[in-house]
């Protein structure tokens, strides 16, 4: 009788150490520019950009799975219940990168911020988040402490540049 993946440690492990964390880089930058977008369109509702982040987040996620699965996968691999379940597990990363800064705009009136002070909290902690997954991926890829240095000095060039475009929109 074969052991089913998700019960095998061993299948786990593997999982783990191949994860690709760059749907966490590229979900924390999809969650800075929507709180970007959001911000400029004026004040509204803090549950607003909570569902806004969620959502477009899942959006962007199914749209990676899709092109996953009907680009190269589709070339490689038959389309079976295992290969969809396998893409849309890697590409999860991109939902979870948009969690934060969500919950960082749902606690932020418990910190006495106002809404444009919970923007940049969402916004700081998706930068943070970016810099972050590009750190965990270096490091599971076996990057050089060099190599994770410059990892996350870019991503955090891109942050800052995130932020800029902020400024440049609100001011």
């Amino acid at each position: 009788m074969r052991t089913h993946p998700r019960a095998d440690p061993a299948a786990r492990s593997e999982r783990r150490a191949h994860a690709d964390y760059s749907g966490g880089v590229y979900g924390s930058l999809l969650a800075a520019s929507v709180v970007i977008g959001a911000g400029s369109l004026g004040e509204f509702p803090r549950a607003q950009l909570v569902v806004l982040l969620i959502l477009t987040g899942i959006v962007f996620w199914v749209a990676h799975v899709h092109a996953q699965l009907f680009g190269a996968r589709l070339a490689q691999h038959v389309l079976d219940r295992t290969t969809v379940l396998h893409v849309c597990r890697d590409e999860w990363p991109i939902v979870k990168a948009t969690v934060p800064p969500a919950v960082a705009v749902a606690v932020s009136p418990l910190l006495g911020l106002d809404v444009p002070e919970a923007l940049w909290l969402a916004l700081a902690v998706a930068v943070a988040g970016q810099v972050g997954w590009s750190l965990a991926a270096a490091r599971r890829a076996g990057a050089s402490a060099r190599q994770l240095a410059l990892t996350a000095t870019v991503n955090l060039v891109l942050g800052l540049l995130i932020i800029s475009f902020k400024l440049a929109v609100t001011h």
